[in-house]
């Protein structure tokens, strides 16, 4: 039986170190600042919206809301977008994706400064990424795996990691996260051949395909951590992610669950993005 890898307890172990960074800030008169940008009401970014603010309000990070209607033209968009990215007071640019049908966010990846992309939304701090330069922003999903991973004091260096999933939001920099920490990846998808024998193979296994209940227990090997990034609806109506988590738990050493695995560490890896970005943008 696995443990349970829950992100509560590594984000709680962020908090304090985090809430010092702020107050710090707050003493040289930098009042740290989130600005999250929002474009129509689907449920989910609101869900998300709510936790992030949550966690900076704990934390000591402002919070400001640019909430736009789901039918605003491309170009008032970018108006919009433009005063955010030109406002000294705000360090950090959360922009809320994907977004309504019939608007181009290539434009805004475009226009961010990488110094407010707290996100990894730009080419330039995803470039960053690839190369290992830490002076970039990793994107906050894929950056909190290795920190909910380092919290249960699992190392990652030698070891065989499988990633299951190949997009520029988790997969691909994650493996790049993971290749930084001297672990030995393989980059998999749901059209891999031999799927189910590279995954068992792994002592490392993360699940970021974005399909339901897709990693069963004879894709594990005994022993193996697994992590799962993905986030669905069951026919039932329960929230589940993308590995089958009760036939696999009893495979793993350790595994994560959904919900309260990695999206619970997550909203914290943005709030030091943020602090990290206040400090930066005034010379700290």
């Amino acid at each position: 039986m696995g443990t349970a890898m829950l992100g509560a307890e590594a984000a709680k172990a962020m908090k304090e170190r985090l809430k010092d960074e702020a107050q710090d800030l707050k003493k040289k008169g930098v009042s740290p600042c989130l600005a999250i940008v929002r474009a129509g009401a689907r449920e989910d970014d609101l869900s998300y919206e709510r936790g992030a603010k949550k966690r900076m309000e704990m934390i000591g990070i402002e919070t400001r809301s640019i909430e736009l209607p789901a039918d605003i033209t491309q170009e008032l968009l970018e108006e919009e977008f433009r005063k955010v990215n030109e406002d000294a007071a705000i360090h950090g640019i959360l922009l809320l994706r994907p977004l309504p049908e019939g608007l181009d966010e290539k434009r805004l990846k475009e226009m961010i400064d990488p110094r407010k992309d707290v996100d990894c939304m730009s080419e330039v701090n995803m470039a960053k990424v690839f190369a290992g330069d830490e002076s970039g922003y990793a994107p906050c999903t894929a950056e909190a795996v290795v920190e909910l991973v380092d919290s249960y004091g699992i190392s990652l260096e030698g070891k065989r990691a499988v990633v299951i999933g190949r997009s520029m939001v988790v997969g691909r920099p994650l493996s790049m996260l993971l290749v930084k920490r001297n672990a030995t990846v393989t980059i998999c998808h749901t059209k891999t051949v031999g799927l189910e024998k590279i995954c068992r193979e792994a002592e490392i296994l993360i699940a970021a395909a974005g399909k339901a209940k897709m990693v069963t227990a004879d894709m594990v090997g005994e022993g193996a951590v697994v992590v799962d990034v993905g986030i669905h609806v069951d026919k039932s109506g329960s929230l589940c992610g993308d590995v089958d988590y009760e036939t696999v738990e009893k495979r793993a050493s350790f595994i994560s669950p959904v919900p309260r695995g990695v999206g619970s560490v997550t909203t914290s890896v943005l709030a030091e993005h943020v602090l990290e970005a206040a400090r930066k943008l005034n010379e700290m």
